[in-house]
Formats: structure tokens, C-alpha cells, sequence
């Protein structure tokens, strides 16, 4: 008597020629989206793309890193079982309809969105489970409008970085006024604009910060709050200081610094030492509460 086949085998067998779906499937999105991917990075590194997709450009950094902790997993996505094609049909069918969508937006998160279903059709939840943190990394470098969204309601962080800085500068003897969201240095008018209320910066920073913590401590889920939240603090202090000096050096006459720290390089090299900075950071939340939490297991009653 001949035993039904298992679900298991006969998904199996349905699947052993996936491997080369899954290179057919992965070429052919690499063709597809080769090009947007070179106009994001074109755009981020000589700022030729829209001013708000620039608060994007932490994926320079971490599109590459998403490919390399795919990479990193490849034997444990081949040793997941292949599952029959469910849900990730609808998603590959929302991501190609995305693709040829005339909205920017759509196109551009139609990459995430092909890339969660490709997962789900190959290896199903498992696949996405083992993937997830790549793909949160491609969806939170990939641009929206979220900027755009956000921008008319951070009137409140610009008023408080304009009157902190403004605090910041009278305590060194300069000459400073202070109105809604300008600061006027001996006479001249520097206003906080929604652009330089730093959301560029803290999207970096928690970008950045996401990767801190699944590089070094990806098991430490009591450490992740705290870390953001100095995150948010560091970002804001950081920016409130860049723009109480870029008043300070627009007040005194120093234009050619101001341009420099303001729209050149020296904006970038600022940033780039402020993210060094979350490194010791990181240290110190995971010294604090690392302790912590070892202290409380060690209490408990056994």
C-alpha cells in the first residue's frame, strides 16, 4: 500500500528547481531597479535628487550593509524549506504595479515591497523572518514623502533650537535677539528653517543607531530604548549647537565659513563626527543598563 505523500515532501518537490527561480527572480530585479538605485545614489552623493529625499541618504551606508546581511544568511535561507507561493504573489503583483506607477513614491517602494514578497514566495514566513532586519533597512532608506508630511508640523523643535541657540550665544557676549524661529546677530537675520530643524540628522542617527545595535548587540532588547532615546538627545543638542554657530558666523561677517559649515562639506563632516559619537554612547547604555539587567536576573528567586 503506497502512503500519501506528506505536504512537506510534496511542497519540496514542487520547489527543487527554486533555486534557479530565485537567481531568475533576483536578476530580474536587479535589472529592474539598477537603474533607481543609481539615481539614489547619484542623488545622495552630489546632491542632484530633491532636497527632501536627501534625509534619505544614510543608504549609502545601509542599502550595502542590507546586501551583505542577506549574503551573511545565504546558507540559512537555503536550508529553510521551500513553501508553495502564497501571499507573496500579492505583494510581487503590488510591487510591479507600484513599479509602473507614475508617483515617485510608488515606484520607489515598490523595491521593499518586491523584495518582502520575493522572501514570501520562496521561503514563506520563515524567510521573512530571517530576512527582516535587511529588509527594514531597505524600507527606511528607501525615499517617500514622509519628509514632506512631517516638515509643517516641527514648528515647535525650531522655535526651541532658535531660542536655545540664541540662549547659547548671549552667554558668550554676542549681541543676539531672538523672535519666533529667527535669531538676529548684530543685525542680521538667520532663520531656523524646517530644513535645519535637524530631522536630516536624527534619521541618520537612528539609522545608523539600528545598525550599532545588530552589530554589537543584537540580543540586548533591554538596551534599544535608552540608546534611542540618547539618540533623539544627541541629535538635538548637536543641531541646536551647528545652528548657533552657523548665527554666529552669518552675524560676524564670516561668510565663505558659514557656506562651508552650512551647504558644503563641513555640514558632512560635521555629521559624520556627530554618528562617531553614538559609538560611545552605545557603550555607556549598554555598560548602564547591560548591568542592570544582569543584576536583576541574578535577584531573581530561583
Amino acid at each position: 500500500m503506497v502512503s500519501p505523500p506528506h505536504p512537506e515532501d510534496s511542497a519540496t518537490a514542487m520547489g527543487s528547481d527554486r533555486p534557479w527561480l530565485a537567481i531568475a527572480l533576483g536578476s530580474l530585479l536587479l535589472l529592474m531597479y539598477a537603474p533607481l538605485l543609481y539615481h539614489w545614489a547619484d542623488g545622495w552623493l552630489y546632491k542632484t535628487i530633491s532636497l527632501e529625499h536627501e534625509y534619505f541618504s544614510h543608504g549609502l551606508l545601509g542599502l550595502p550593509f542590507a546586501a551583505y546581511i542577506a549574503w551573511q544568511k545565504r546558507s540559512q535561507w537555503q536550508a529553510l524549506p521551500t513553501c508553495a507561493p502564497g501571499g507573496g504573489g500579492i505583494l510581487l503583483l503590488i510591487g510591479l504595479g507600484g513599479y509602473w506607477s507614475p508617483l515617485n513614491t510608488l515606484v520607489s517602494l515598490s523595491l521593499p515591497l518586491m523584495l518582502t514578497g520575493l522572501c514570501l514566495w520562496l521561503k514563506g514566513r520563515n524567510g521573512l523572518r530571517l530576512m527582516r532586519f535587511p529588509l527594514l533597512l531597505v524600507l527606511l532608506a528607501t525615499p517617500t514623502d514622509i519628509p514632506y508630511l512631517i516638515a509643517p508640523h516641527i514648528l515647535p523643535l525650531q522655535r526651541l533650537i532658535a531660542s536655545v541657540a540664541g540662549f547659547l550665544l548671549s552667554q558668550l557676549g554676542m549681541n543676539v535677539q531672538v523672535s519666533h524661529i529667527y535669531l538676529y546677530v548684530n543685525q542680521q537675520t538667520v532663520e531656523v528653517a524646517p530644513h535645519c530643524a535637524g530631522l536630516k540628522m536624527l534619521f541618520t542617527s537612528i539609522y545608523a543607531g539600528l545598525i550599532l545595535i545588530y552589530w554589537s548587540t543584537r540580543c540586548w532588547q533591554p538596551i534599544i530604548l535608552p540608546f534611542l532615546c540618547g539618540i533623539l538627545g544627541l541629535s538635538v543638542s548637536a543641531n541646536i549647537l551647528r545652528n548657533a554657530i552657523l548665527a554666529a558666523l552669518y552675524g560676524h561677517g564670516h561668510i565663505a565659513t558659514f557656506k562651508w559649515l552650512h551647504d558644503s562639506w563641513g555640514g558632512d563632516l560635521y555629521s559624520a563626527l556627530m554618528l562617531v559619537s553614538l559609538i560611545p554612547i552605545l557603550r555607556l547604555v549598554e555598560q548602564w543598563f547591560g548591568a542592570k539587567s544582569t543584576g536583576a536576573i541574578a535577584s531573581e528567586p530561583k
